[in-house]
């Protein structure tokens, strides 16, 4: 009886003790433009090598067409953080009353970002694009951004076109749906290598966009406000995964393994597109040029004032 008894109490306590470390781990509600994106797949990465359940937390990601509707269900609240969202969109936001804050940069500097045709295009520039389509993701998006830029920089007459994330851009540009389509590593390495499809541009050809920060990690302003915590451990573990993925070489490897790529495409992607200053969650580059450019490119009557941005901008400390 006594050991009967023993052997139940311990049976309770590995149960207790089970249960109090499953109560421990908080799950944060994502939404993640572009799902494969190096840049954009911290968290995932994060989460399949342990580092946020370390942190005490799970991650529940949703991946959508681009930032424009990642900041859409951050600021409806159907998600807690978003990952990815253009830099202008969000001060976009900000400035008309939405209850989105900045948590971290996501991407600094445009060059990942690349525009490109059919091979045997008569397109052989952006000054070509007058009257055909020139793609971007969503409204309110890195891309969208960019497109805006090359529209005023090179006086195009070109036709803006929300096409979505870079599968569908191969699909229409390879069908003729749409004249200029968009993508980022490591999508349309392939198509670039067998000479099917064409770069005509990158993000950096956009002189404002050139070096500064484009995407943003934004969140909930009423989430933060009540679950500043869990944002912080969040942040904690995102650092901690940015420096895996450089330093660790299992980084590469749940990388491409996730999206069924070779280490090699993994690693061209990694130290190609996005050396590891691209990544930095903690300085958001040319902040005072960048709220000057969201006017001249309409995504702000007037320029966010430092109290403003005073406001909108809580990135967590390390």
């Amino acid at each position: 009886m006594k050991t009967h008894a023993i052997a139940g109490a311990l049976a309770l306590a590995a149960l207790v003790g089970a249960v109090s470390t499953a109560s421990a781990e908080d799950t944060l509600k994502l939404a993640i433009g572009q799902r494969g994106n190096w840049d954009t797949s911290v968290s995932e990465i994060g989460q399949r090598a342990g580092i946020f359940k370390k942190h005490g937390l799970n991650l529940d990601i949703v991946y959508t067409n681009g930032a424009g509707e990642t900041q859409q269900a951050v600021i409806s609240g159907s998600v807690d953080i978003g990952v990815a969202a253009g830099v202008m969109g969000v001060l976009g936001a900000y400035s008309k009353g939405a209850p989105v804050r900045i948590i971290s940069a996501e991407t600094t500097g445009a060059g990942d970002l690349y525009w490109y045709v059919k091979s045997d295009s008569p397109i052989k520039s952006l000054k070509d694009t007058d009257g055909k389509t020139l793609a971007y993701s969503t409204n309110g998006s890195s891309t969208n951004g960019v497109v805006l830029a090359f529209m005023k920089q090179y006086d195009l007459k070109a036709k803006p076109t929300a096409m979505g994330g870079p599968a569908a851009n191969i699909t229409a540009v390879m069908s003729g749906q749409i004249d200029v389509g968009w993508a980022a590593p490591p999508f349309g390495l392939d198509q670039i290598d067998a000479k099917q499809i064409r770069v005509i541009a990158t993000g950096n050809d956009a002189a404002v966009f050139k070096g500064q920060t484009v995407r943003l990690n934004i969140v909930n302003a009423n989430y933060l406000k009540a679950h500043e915590d869990i944002v912080n451990r969040y942040m904690k573990a995102y650092r901690e995964t940015v420096d895996f993925m450089y330093k660790n070489p299992e980084g590469l490897k749940i990388y491409s393994e996730w999206l069924k790529i070779s280490e090699a495409k993994a690693k061209r992607t990694r130290d190609g597109f996005f050396p590891p200053p691209a990544i930095e969650p903690d300085k958001i580059v040319g902040l005072d040029t960048i709220v000057k450019d969201a006017v001249a490119l309409k995504f702000t009557a007037k320029e966010l004032t430092k109290e403003q941005l005073a406001d909108l901008i809580k990135i967590p400390p390390r």
